[in-house]
């Protein structure tokens, strides 16, 4: 079946064209946080290990990975999980049919994992997958028996679809490196953000730098936007040793600078589990942070 058929109609709102989603289906029992990034700047590592940190302090965690590659949850698995896509297609989009294990797989630390999964390249669109996603977890009652929710998000949001998370989250944290290309990204999702909070509940709680021995740029972007710095995780040889091994890195050996980085995951989840005021932040035109960025 073309899953492209069974999208439904987008709908204008004010600052963007959106997939239209059931206005009833909610995430109305737990803290969502939804995690954007320039493409390849650490997302999902962030997310799995943001994820345990929050197991870690009791938490009842459900991860929810967003892209077609579904390797948001990998770390806390140990395997590429089946998508809800391909559960779906299993029972010829019968929902009904489906159960709870069909798509939810366990992993670290008791962290529920989901992978939406995503149609063929150029036939469906990203955020219907997350509309069902969400859809079958309230149909299941996973959503009632769960404290955080934490949306992976595919690359930049290029799109609608992609932004759909945006309708559920109540923070949205965007994951950045201190250079010219993960700050215009960064810029461009506060943007769509901002669009976003037009018309549903979702703000913006602030930056996580990653991959970066310093934060030079990005606190300077922040002092300019009204951004602020969340946490940071410099570029470590652990971290890429982590993902070898297809763990996180709350189970790798205990070293002194491991230790820094899960203190670090743990005091942001701590952070975000306290609640965070959301950061008013105005994006810059594009050629307005071409001129901004740089010149050492």
């Amino acid at each position: 079946m073309n899953i492209a058929i069974r999208n439904p109609v987008a709908r204008r709102e004010e600052g963007s064209l959106q997939v239209a989603l059931d206005p009833t289906v909610k995430i109305d029992t737990a803290k969502v946080f939804a995690v954007y990034g320039k493409g390849g700047i650490g997302k999902s590592t962030t997310s799995s290990n943001l994820s345990v940190a929050f197991s870690k302090l009791g938490k009842r965690v459900l991860q929810i990975g967003c892209d077609p590659k579904h390797d948001s949850t990998f770390t806390l698995t140990k395997r590429l999980a089946p998508t809800v896509i391909d559960a779906l297609e299993s029972v010829n989009f019968h929902s009904e049919e489906l159960r709870a294990e069909d798509f939810v797989v366990p992993g670290y630390n008791g962290v529920m994992c989901v992978e939406a999964g995503g149609p063929p390249a150029g036939t469906g669109c990203g955020g219907y997958v997350v509309g069902q996603t969400v859809k079958l977890l309230k149909e299941h009652h996973l959503l009632e028996d769960t404290d955080v929710v934490v949306f992976d998000v595919l690359g930049d949001v290029v799109c609608g679809g992609f932004a759909s998370p945006l309708q559920h989250a109540d923070r949205a944290l965007i994951v950045t490196a201190n250079d010219f290309d993960s700050i215009f990204a960064m810029n461009r999702i506060v943007a769509a953000i901002h669009a976003k909070s037009k018309n549903y509940g979702v703000r913006l709680g602030g930056v996580i730098a990653n991959r970066s021995a310093g934060t030079d740029e990005i606190d300077r972007f922040n002092a300019a936007t009204g951004l602020r710095r969340l946490a940071h995780f410099p570029d470590l040889d652990v971290v890429r040793r982590s993902r070898l091994k297809k763990a996180t890195l709350f189970e790798m050996e205990d070293t002194p600078e491991l230790r820094a980085v899960t203190d670090e995951y743990m005091r942001l989840a701590e952070m975000l589990w306290a609640g965070v005021e959301p950061c008013e932040a105005a994006p810059m035109k594009d050629r307005d942070l071409f001129e901004f960025l740089g010149f050492d």
